[in-house]
C-alpha cells in the first residue's frame, strides 16, 4: 500500500449516514470531459443548478464575519501576472466565519477558518518571513501587522461556548494548525465536540506533501488528531438545507468553497481567489488587471502559490462565481467572500481592492452562553 493510502486508512473516517451532510449531485461528472471547454460549459450549467437549489432554501438563522489578522502576500502569487506595479507584496486579511444553521437535529455551528495565529505562524514560507522581525509576535511583527481578532474572545462575545461548535473547516489546510482545536497526544480539545469537515484529498496531501507544498503547511498541524475528530469528504455535501462545501480544486487538489444561503442571496468563500474583481478582471482598477484580462480573455485571476493544479483552479473560480451571482452590493462583481481578502495597507501602495466585501453580519447567535 502506497505512503498516502496508509495515512488515508489510518487517520480519516468516512462521512457518518448523517441527515446533516447530505451529497449534492448537481456537479458529478462535469470535470470528466476531455476538453478543457467542456468541462467549462458542464461546470456553469451543473453551477446554475445548484444555486437555484440552494436559493431554494431560507437563510441561515447566523453568519459573520471577524477580521483576525492581516500579513503580506507575494503579489506574483496573489495576482499573478495581471499586476502592472511593482511592489513585491500585497496585503490579505484572514477572517472567521461562524454559521449556524437549521437541521432535523437542531440548531448547528461551523466555524470557518479559525485560525490558530501564532501556531500558524510556524509554516516555513511565513516563518521565514517573519524572522528578520524578530518572528511573527516580534514587536516590529506586531507594529505593522497587529493581531485585529482572536477566535476565543470572539465566540467568548457571541455567547458561543466551545462545545456549541459542531463542526469546524478551512477551504484547504495551507498554514493551519488543527492541534489546538481537536486535540492531539498532549493536549485536550478546545473544541470538545467539533468535528473537521476536510476533502479526502486536502487530508491526504498534508500528509505526504511535496517540497513545493510543504512551505504552505504548518509542519506538524495535524499530528496526533483522533481519527473520530475528522470526516473526510469525497465531495459536495449540503450541511442541512441552507450551507453547502463545494469541492474547487486548484488551489489545492483538496480545496473547497463554503456556500452560506443568507439574506443576500448566497455567498461563496475560499482561497482560489484574493478578491472579488480577481472573479471580475474587467472591473478592477488595479494597474494592469483590467488590460490583462482584455488581452489574455481570460474570466479570472489565479491565487496560485503552489499552482497544484490551474486549469481546475480557473474552472473553480468560474463555477465559485457563476454559484455566487452577483453581490447586492456591488453588482460589478459576484458575491464571492474570499477566506483570505485583499486589503489596503500602506505596504503596498496602489494594490487595495477596488470592491471590499468587508464583514458580514447576518441574523442574531445562538449559544449556551446567550443571555436573554
Amino acid at each position: 500500500m502506497h505512503r498516502v493510502e496508509r495515512v488515508l486508512a489510518s487517520r480519516t473516517v468516512a462521512a457518518p449516514d448523517d441527515p446533516i451532510l447530505r451529497p449534492l449531485t448537481h456537479l458529478h461528472g462535469a470535470r470528466h470531459h476531455v476538453a478543457p471547454t467542456d468541462r467549462l460549459r458542464a461546470i456553469r450549467r451543473g453551477a446554475h443548478a445548484l444555486r437555484e437549489r440552494l436559493l431554494s432554501a431560507p437563510p441561515v438563522r447566523f453568519f459573520r464575519s471577524f477580521d483576525l489578522v492581516r500579513v503580506p502576500y507575494p503579489t506574483k502569487y496573489a495576482l499573478r501576472e495581471a499586476c502592472g506595479l511593482p511592489v513585491p507584496y500585497v496585503h490579505i486579511l484572514n477572517r472567521l466565519f461562524v454559521v449556524q444553521f437549521d437541521t432535523p437535529a437542531g440548531i448547528k455551528t461551523l466555524l470557518g477558518e479559525p485560525l490558530d495565529r501564532l501556531a500558524n505562524a510556524k509554516t516555513p514560507f511565513f516563518a521565514r518571513l517573519a524572522a528578520p522581525m524578530g518572528g511573527a509576535d516580534g514587536a516590529i511583527a506586531r507594529r505593522v501587522w497587529p493581531p485585529l481578532g482572536d477566535v476565543v474572545e470572539i465566540l467568548d462575545g457571541l455567547g458561543i461556548a466551545p462545545g456549541d461548535v459542531d463542526y469546524i473547516t478551512y477551504d484547504h489546510l495551507h498554514t493551519q494548525d488543527l492541534r489546538r482545536w481537536l486535540g492531539s497526544h498532549d493536549r485536550e480539545a478546545y473544541f470538545p465536540n467539533a468535528k473537521l469537515l476536510v476533502m479526502r484529498q486536502e487530508w491526504a496531501s498534508c500528509h505526504g506533501l511535496l517540497p513545493t507544498q510543504a512551505q504552505w503547511y504548518c509542519p506538524g498541524g495535524t499530528d496526533g488528531i483522533p481519527d473520530h475528530r475528522v470526516i473526510a469528504l469525497d465531495g459536495d455535501v449540503s450541511l442541512g438545507e441552507s450551507v453547502a462545501l463545494v469541492h474547487t480544486p486548484g488551489h489545492t487538489e483538496g480545496n473547497h468553497s463554503l456556500v452560506v444561503r443568507t439574506p443576500e442571496g448566497l455567498f461563496v468563500s475560499s482561497e482560489n481567489g484574493v478578491a472579488a474583481e480577481c472573479y471580475a478582471p474587467l472591473h478592477s482598477r488595479i494597474p494592469g488587471v483590467a488590460s490583462w484580462a482584455r488581452r489574455t480573455g481570460s474570466e479570472v485571476v489565479l491565487n496560485g502559490n503552489t499552482l497544484e493544479g490551474s486549469v481546475d483552479q480557473y474552472l473553480s473560480m468560474v463555477l465559485e462565481k457563476e454559484l455566487a451571482g452577483p453581490s447586492q452590493r456591488n453588482p460589478d462583481f459576484p458575491n464571492v467572500a474570499p477566506s483570505s481578502e485583499l486589503c489596503a495597507h500602506w505596504l503596498s501602495p496602489g494594490l487595495g481592492p477596488t470592491f471590499c466585501v468587508g464583514a458580514l453580519a447576518f441574523g442574531e447567535p445562538h449559544g449556551s452562553l446567550v443571555r436573554d
